[in-house]
């Protein structure tokens, strides 16, 4: 178990509007509740997936504006945009870490595709940026396919991952499946988990307590608060973490803290 951990909020549901002020507003109270870094998809105001940066670059400026925060850039999203496109958000200057999505799998009834070539070329186009990649693995197999792929091209060690369960198609977030995801992460890797759909706190205080070093929450993957409520802003679900983490003798990383846990480069 860590005694420091990084608190990652994804704050925007999926296809849901996107109100810059709103946002930053929420994140600064995210981050002073104890958040250290922010992962935001490339969007238009309406919510819809864009390979245009500038108005998911006015989202991360108003939100730097109020409070320093780890800047985390997707290059994820079910959509019809290649790789390039997808790619598009590593151009935002002040990206520090960026999903690198390792494999093909379903989400829901839609078909996730990231062939060898993608996966190839995303790694090229972070390192080449100078990011450090959150790699988001579904199932135990695209673990196998970073390190085969870290075989041809140079990945920065340790290799962080992040564990994603919940997702119809992907593992399930259930004990089993924790114990054999985390089994096979490399000794030398560190690794985090986001719980999709995630309906209790059981299976995140679980991983935590196994030894994940971050934890994402938030509205992309989930408003629970508890069993008779939403959050109605992302900063409650922090709060209610931070609770949880805090009792387990854990201490929610700051955002300089962060940095040195994901191994930021200086930007």
């Amino acid at each position: 178990m860590n005694d420091k951990i990084v608190i990652s909020v994804a704050p925007i549901q999926a296809g849901a509007p996107v109100d810059a002020d709103l946002l930053a507003s929420d994140m600064d109270k995210c981050i002073k509740a104890g958040a250290s870094m922010c992962h935001l998809h490339c969007r238009k105001p309406d919510g819809s997936l864009t390979p245009d940066i500038s108005y998911m670059s006015e989202c991360f400026e108003k939100i730097r504006a109020k409070s320093d925060v780890v800047v985390q850039v997707s290059t994820g999203g079910v959509s019809d945009m290649d790789i390039v496109q997808r790619c598009e958000p590593l151009n935002y200057p002040k990206a520090e870490t960026a999903s690198l999505n390792a494999g093909s799998t379903n989400l829901g009834e839609a078909v996730y595709i990231n062939s060898f070539d993608d996966i190839r070329y995303c790694a090229k186009e972070v390192y080449a940026h100078g990011i450090i990649p959150d790699v988001e693995v579904f199932d135990i197999g695209m673990i196998n396919n970073v390190e085969m792929t870290a075989a041809e091209l140079p990945f920065r060690r340790p290799i962080f991952y992040n564990l994603v369960f919940g997702h119809k198609g992907g593992m399930q977030p259930n004990i089993e499946s924790l114990i054999a995801f985390r089994s096979m992460v490399p000794r030398d890797a560190k690794w985090g988990v986001t719980h999709y759909g995630r309906d209790n706190w059981r299976f995140l205080a679980a991983a935590i307590a196994m030894g994940a070093a971050t934890v994402r929450i938030g509205f992309e993957d989930s408003a629970y608060l508890s069993a008779t409520e939403n959050a109605v802003y992302n900063y409650q679900l922090v709060e209610r973490l931070v609770e949880m983490v805090k009792a387990m003798g854990i201490e929610p990383a700051t955002v300089d803290e962060a940095r040195k846990i994901m191994g930021c480069l200086p930007k």
